[in-house]
């Protein structure tokens, strides 16, 4: 995948984050021709979608992709609040281990 294609891809999608995020993650990835998380881990121990996680705050959550000792991702629909993604992701950290990156994107920044 080029940066244009990329782009010309993503700049039209209006898909709700729960319809896009793995989708986009995994165009990005083959963007920077890195492996996927399917690619590198059969079983999610390491590498996955979909990470679950007890939040700080109690009760229980998901990162959209967690990369042990490297990052959690969060995604949200266009144009939603990063901030409030960012504070959610906060709260996943420790049980992700706190990897040293916290992201938060939606599919068009």
């Amino acid at each position: 995948m080029t940066p244009a294609d990329f782009i010309r891809k993503w700049e039209r999608s209006e898909l709700k984050e729960s319809a896009s995020a793995q989708s986009h993650f995994v165009d990005l990835c083959h963007l920077l021709d890195v492996e996927t998380p399917t690619d590198v881990d059969a079983v999610g121990d390491t590498y996955c979608f979909e990470k679950g996680a007890t939040k700080s705050t109690g009760g229980q959550g998901f990162a959209d992709v967690w990369k042990k000792a490297c990052f959690g991702w969060e995604y949200k629909g266009p144009r939603a609040n990063l901030d409030a993604a960012y504070a959610q992701l906060q709260r996943y950290a420790v049980a992700l281990e706190n990897p040293p990156l916290l992201i938060v994107s939606d599919t068009k920044t």
